[in-house]
């Protein structure tokens, strides 16, 4: 039973540091209201930007394209799990975010942890922010290039460690939006260190994709970077399971890239494709996103409002312009408490703690979407700033 004994060992340590994660259950579909242990609960936790998942086009698109495509791809993509409405995804996602091609991915976290070592390899060097979200992480370590990560958002720290690498290849790799700060990259500085310095520049914008930019087209758009001339340097990631509100993830850059991805990418190469049905809805979804401008609209108003209202001394909501507004407490058991007194007057917001964020920094993730209702985003500030005033106890 030994083997046994150390797991249960490690998991009372995680009980002891409050580090435990345990699963909510909702009984409704992915929307502002939430059934969880048959407790009615106003959700503040999805990254459903823009409310599309409970769309009703969306819905019908999705149960089209399994009447049309059936429920599974049945082989790898360079086996014949590969279909006509996958290519018509890939077109589509390469036109919306400008880009000459685009690979579909089963999901994010396979994009992400897969490119990194298509493109790097013993000898090259990896030059990462510090906060980037695990897949990224994930695919450094794959690779097995040197790592090198910067403080977060720190370009002279970045550029001290690229002047001095002697690496054959070199990769610049950033989240666009963090995650779990809300925060977005400086895109254009990342960009020009790019070119001063012969390398790759890899930008995931799972939680930019839909929301930033003119119709949604991603902060790289927002950031006027599409037209750059050395724009083939950078490999987008985008995310399909968060404002898109399907699932999935795709990879955009240079035709050459992209080739070259399909070809070396072990979880794009070795894994079952995608369903086709969950293809023939993204094309929906897409269409949606760009005609999406009022959903944008009412979501940067929606983060006003919170902000505007969730007056905090103690606790501290981190500066943010997305729809992840960070609540900072820094302690894992306060986290905990008071994300159940929040619980208990009605809310769902997850508390982040180590090693998703760094220790010492715990928080509340408020995540905003444009489903969400005033009247409710305001009564979560309120009570956050009474629950703040009383002191929630451990």
């Amino acid at each position: 039973m030994r083997l046994l004994d150390e797991l249960r060992a490690g998991l009372d340590r995680l009980d002891h540091e409050s580090l435990r994660r345990r699963r909510r259950s909702n009984a409704q579909p992915c929307a502002p209201h939430a059934v969880v242990d048959g407790r009615a609960l106003s959700a503040f936790c999805s990254n459903d930007y823009l409310g599309l998942a409970g769309e009703p086009a969306l819905a019908r698109a999705l149960a089209e394209g399994a009447a049309r495509w059936g429920a599974g791809a049945g082989a790898s993509h360079l086996v014949s799990g590969h279909y006509a409405v996958h290519d018509a995804l890939e077109e589509a996602l390469a036109r919306f975010v400008g880009c000459e091609r685009a690979l579909y991915f089963s999901t994010g976290y396979m994009a992400n942890s897969g490119i990194l070592p298509a493109l790097a390899g013993r000898g090259d060097a990896i030059f990462a922010d510090r906060l980037n979200h695990a897949s990224l992480v994930d695919g450094m370590l794959l690779s097995r290039a040197g790592i090198h990560r910067y403080p977060h958002a720190d370009m002279a720290a970045l550029e001290a460690l690229l002047a001095t690498s002697p690496a054959r290849r070199k990769l610049i790799v950033t989240d666009a939006v963090f995650s779990m700060d809300g925060d977005v990259a400086p895109l254009a500085e990342l960009l020009a260190l790019a070119v001063r310095h012969d390398a790759w520049l890899v930008v995931d914008d799972a939680h930019g994709f839909g929301v930033l930019g003119p119709q949604g087209r991603g902060a790289l758009a927002e950031a006027g970077l599409g037209a750059h001339p050395e724009a083939w340097r950078i490999v987008l990631v985008g995310t399909l399971g968060k404002a898109a509100g399907v699932a999935g993830a795709f990879v955009a850059g240079h035709a050459d890239l992209i080739e070259w991805l399909l070809q070396k990418t072990r979880t794009y190469v070795f894994t079952t494709g995608a369903p086709p049905a969950l293809a023939h809805a993204l094309l929906e979804s897409l269409r949606l996103i760009e005609a999406g401008d009022a959903r944008r609209a009412r979501l940067q108003a929606l983060i006003a409002c919170f902000r505007g209202h969730a007056q905090l001394r103690r606790w501290r909501v981190l500066p943010s312009r997305t729809a992840i507004q960070p609540v900072l407490i820094g302690d894992n058991a306060e986290v905990l408490a008071v994300a159940g007194a929040l619980a208990a007057a009605g809310f769902w917001v997850p508390a982040i703690r180590p090693p998703t964020v760094p220790a010492g920094t715990a928080r509340l993730r408020v995540s905003l979407t444009a489903a969400h209702d005033e009247v409710e985003v305001i009564r979560l500030a309120r009570t956050l700033m009474e629950l703040e005033r009383s002191g929630v106890t451990a």
